[in-house]
């Protein structure tokens, strides 16, 4: 049975939006910008301590860093709050949350490498969305971004998303392996909630079926 809805994503998708209306249908709980608060608060990390470990860090990581651990919230997103310690701290801290949320169940949660973290948890649907570059671009705007930041971003999002993924999971991103669905969310939010809630239910009923009597 499926309890858990995992999010992998482009950049500009709408992921964000959709995994809160499906939250919402489904009355689960949403984990997406509330992940990076959960790590602060179990660190005690101040926002003078990332400032003073930032200086130490390589820059280029620094960077990927935190276009991977936002979720759908990047644009209000600033860094307070975030444990920068190095590659391997940051991966335990994304990997032991991800799993404690999935092991309370009904849920949904939005990136930080959810899918790949989840990937044997039997109870798991992982997605990943994506769209055609002017569904990208026309969302973005709707959001607030104005043309020139959200053609920006689109050009290095998730460019740097996917190169962090390589240097520090040695894993080519997306893995579409680990996905149960790639989903085009081009056709509008709802239809592509109510895909999801189709598959998940066929998966539930196989499931059902091949337990025994």
């Amino acid at each position: 049975m499926i309890k858990v809805i995992a999010f992998e994503r482009e950049y500009g998708s709408g992921a964000g939006a959709i995994a809160q209306k499906l939250a919402d249908r489904l009355g689960w709980a949403l984990w997406d910008k509330q992940i990076t608060c959960e790590i602060a608060r179990r660190l005690k990390c101040k926002v003078e301590e990332v400032e003073k470990r930032e200086e130490r860090l390589d820059s280029a990581f620094y960077r990927l860093a935190k276009i991977f651990m936002r979720g759908s919230y990047e644009e209000a997103y600033t860094g307070s709050g975030m444990e920068m310690l190095d590659a391997e701290s940051l991966s335990r801290s994304f990997e032991r949350i991800i799993k404690d949320l999935a092991n309370k169940g009904n849920c949904v949660i939005v990136g930080r490498a959810a899918p790949y973290f989840l990937r044997d948890h039997p109870d798991t649907f992982r997605l990943f969305t994506f769209a055609p570059y002017e569904e990208k671009l026309r969302r973005l705007m709707a959001a607030g971004t104005s043309r020139s930041d959200a053609e920006r971003r689109l050009e290095t999002v998730d460019e740097e998303r996917a190169a962090f993924i390589k240097r520090y999971y040695n894993k080519t991103w997306p893995s579409r392996e680990i996905y149960h669905m790639m989903i085009n969310t081009a056709a509008g939010d709802e239809a592509v909630i109510d895909l999801i809630l189709t598959e998940i239910h066929i998966l539930d009923r196989a499931d059902s079926q091949q337990r025994p009597a």
